[in-house]
C-alpha cells in the first residue's frame, strides 16, 4: 500500500508588532500534518509546500481588499496553491475575546486552513480543535487544555 507524501511546511514571520515563537509554531504544523491528512478531501496536504506567513492587520487587509474586494482585516487568507497569510494582530483580538492565548488562535488557524482551505469558519474551526487535539496527543501523550492551551 502505498503512503500519500505530506506536504512540507513552513511558517515565516513578517510582521514585527507581536512577539511570538515562530519554531514552535511551525513544529506544530509539523506535528499537525499527518491528522489533517487522514481526513477525505483533505486540502491542502495533497501540495508539496505549504507556506504559512504571519502578517499585520495593514498586510491582510491589502490581500482582502486585493484578491477579496472586501475591506479591512481577516483572521486568515488561504490561497489553493499553499499559502496561508495570518494576521497575528486579529489573532491576539480574538485571543483576548475568547480568553485563549495568541498560541492557541494561531495553531487553530493553522489546522483549520491545512485541512479545510475553502469550509466556513465556523465548520472548520470545529474539526481543527479536533486535529490539534490529536496532533499534540500523538506527539507528547498528553492532552492540552482548550486544544492546544488554556
Amino acid at each position: 500500500m502505498k503512503t500519500a507524501r505530506l506536504p512540507q511546511i513552513s511558517v515565516f514571520n513578517r510582521q514585527r508588532k507581536i512577539a511570538l515563537d515562530r519554531a514552535e509554531l511551525e513544529a506544530f504544523a509539523r506535528r499537525a500534518l499527518p491528522s489533517c491528512a487522514r481526513e477525505k478531501g483533505t486540502g491542502l496536504t495533497s501540495l508539496p509546500q505549504v507556506d504559512v506567513i504571519l502578517i499585520s492587520d495593514r498586510r491582510i487587509s491589502e490581500l482582502h481588499r486585493r484578491f477579496m474586494q472586501i475591506a479591512g482585516p481577516t483572521d486568515v487568507i488561504t490561497f489553493q496553491h499553499g499559502e496561508i497569510f495570518i494576521s497575528v494582530e486579529t489573532a491576539q483580538r480574538q485571543a483576548e475575546a475568547f480568553g485563549t492565548s495568541l498560541e492557541h488562535e494561531l495553531r487553530l488557524y493553522l489546522v483549520a486552513r491545512i485541512a479545510s482551505p475553502s469550509r466556513p469558519r465556523r465548520l472548520g474551526y470545529a474539526r481543527a480543535r479536533r486535529r490539534m487535539r490529536s496532533a499534540e496527543e500523538g506527539v507528547s501523550g498528553a492532552r492540552l487544555t482548550g486544544c492546544g492551551h488554556p
